[in-house]
């Protein structure tokens, strides 16, 4: 089963001026694709950081996912890092370079080619219906920040990391954590493979808590669930999903 790995790169991220939603995103994604996210990390706009934090996460997962930092300004720095994780020098990409002309229909400036100037050796994924493709570079793929363009660019790639997905069954009851914890405990004891969340709430009149059951196995996991169900309290489930 897959792994991966996941990078945010801004000071805007640390500081608190911009919520991340990226990360969100890509961890149900992978999630649906049958990728385990291990690892999210949010890290400064700085080079050595960067390249420490890449290098760490490609040697340790499957696949790599960064966001952010890959803009025409000063603080734009993933593509530095990546590069000096796997030392590689920064060059420019005529084929970038071109895309570029093209879309604006003027030639770029120097702060534009900065965006054209990738890692030697990096392979280049066409995304969908837009000009910049996703750059990648052995088994870290460089993403941007901005929320709509991640999606769109990981929407068009997303099939080279399906793997089997993970079934999954919510059940929300109206007891609290701590009436059904036992029952919870001992269903786990006896399917050990299944992942099991619960997720108490507040202010909410119809249900206290939601259990999660998660497995690749569809059988396995109906099994798990048949049992929890048999063995709740009497009238403690509000519904199944």
């Amino acid at each position: 089963m897959s792994t991966a790995g996941i990078v945010v790169v801004g000071n805007e991220i640390l500081s608190g001026k911009v919520a991340d939603s990226n990360s969100t995103y890509l961890c149900r994604e992978l999630r649906a694709l049958g990728v385990d996210v291990e690892r999210i990390s949010v890290i400064p706009d700085a080079i050595d950081v960067i390249a420490n934090e890449v290098r760490a996460q490609s040697a340790a997962y499957d696949f790599v996912f960064t966001s952010g930092g890959v803009g025409p300004t000063h603080d734009d720095l993933t593509l530095d890092g990546v590069a000096k994780a796997f030392g590689e020098p920064l060059v420019l990409n005529d084929g970038l370079a071109a895309r570029m002309q093209r879309a604006q229909g003027t030639p770029p400036n120097e702060s534009q080619l900065k965006m054209a100037r990738i890692p030697a050796g990096a392979v280049l994924l066409d995304s969908g219906d837009l000009w910049f493709p996703v750059v990648v570079v052995k088994n870290v793929h460089v993403f941007p920040g901005i929320p709509l363009l991640l999606q769109r660019k990981f929407e068009s790639v997303k099939e080279r990391f399906r793997g089997i997905p993970f079934r999954l069954r919510r059940v929300y009851l109206t007891r609290r954590e701590s009436d059904i914890a036992d029952v919870l405990n001992a269903v786990l004891a006896d399917f050990p493979d299944v992942q099991m969340g619960s997720y108490p709430r507040t202010g909410r009149e119809d249900y206290y808590v939601m259990v999660t059951l998660e497995s690749r196995d569809e059988d396995y996991l109906q099994r798990s669930l048949d049992v929890l169900l048999e063995r709740l309290p009497e009238g403690s489930i509000q519904r199944v999903e």
